[in-house]
């Protein structure tokens, strides 16, 4: 059976990062029944929606790029799927670009994501000094954060900067645990700011080749 999948990249935004995944799958399931899509499903007694994501937004979290993959019970162009998907969006879901998959591709695999949160001016000195060294130490800050396990603040650290009052962090994707851009903050003395209402938003979820 040829299998008919689609890679979605959209945008989660304001008041709807507050919604937290499973209630955006959800959201998502009725957007496509309203879409008029068919769609694959799985079986079983409730079967649902073939999707994929391959990497969940946390809540509270903005994301500019995400990534979600959709299995069609029939073809559909892709910019046929992307005129039915727009108008069905909810405030806060924008759907950007739309790809059709050739058969037999496989699922999505997360190479890295990419974070940046607006960083106030009077902490900007000592926070570029917190870089420097966190970046810097042979030993770098310990965090005991998951379970049992010591985790290192660098541990999937691919790059750190501080640019024009933002704060950027790419993480590689790792199987085993590993600190998130929470964590980050955190060591960096920055877990205050979204509560001080600045917003951490996920810029990019990029995909192994």
């Amino acid at each position: 059976m040829v299998r008919h999948r689609a890679r979605i990249r959209f945008r989660k935004q304001g008041d709807l990062r507050f919604v937290g995944h499973r209630d955006l799958v959800r959201l998502l399931e009725r957007l496509f029944r309203r879409a008029g899509l068919k769609l694959a499903r799985s079986e079983g007694f409730h079967p649902k929606p073939r999707m994929s994501f391959p990497s969940a937004l946390a809540l509270g979290i903005e994301g500019f790029d995400e990534v979600m993959e959709l299995e069609l019970a029939e073809p559909y162009p892709a910019g046929q799927l992307l005129a039915e998907l727009v108008p069905q969006a909810v405030p806060g879901l924008t759907f950007l670009s739309v790809e059709i998959l050739p058969p037999g591709t496989r699922k999505a695999q997360l190479r890295s994501t990419t974070y940046q949160i607006p960083v106030p001016a009077e902490r900007r000195p000592e926070t570029a000094d917190r870089i420097a060294r966190l970046l810097t130490e042979a030993s770098p800050p310990v965090l005991c954060t998951r379970g049992r396990r010591s985790l290192e603040l660098r541990q999937s650290l691919e790059e750190l900067t501080l640019r024009e009052g933002t704060l950027r962090m790419r993480l590689a994707a790792s199987r085993e645990a590993s600190p998130g851009p929470r964590d980050l903050l955190a060591g960096l003395g920055l877990e205050d700011l979204e509560r001080a209402g600045f917003c951490l938003a996920r810029t990019r979820v990029e995909l192994t080749p």
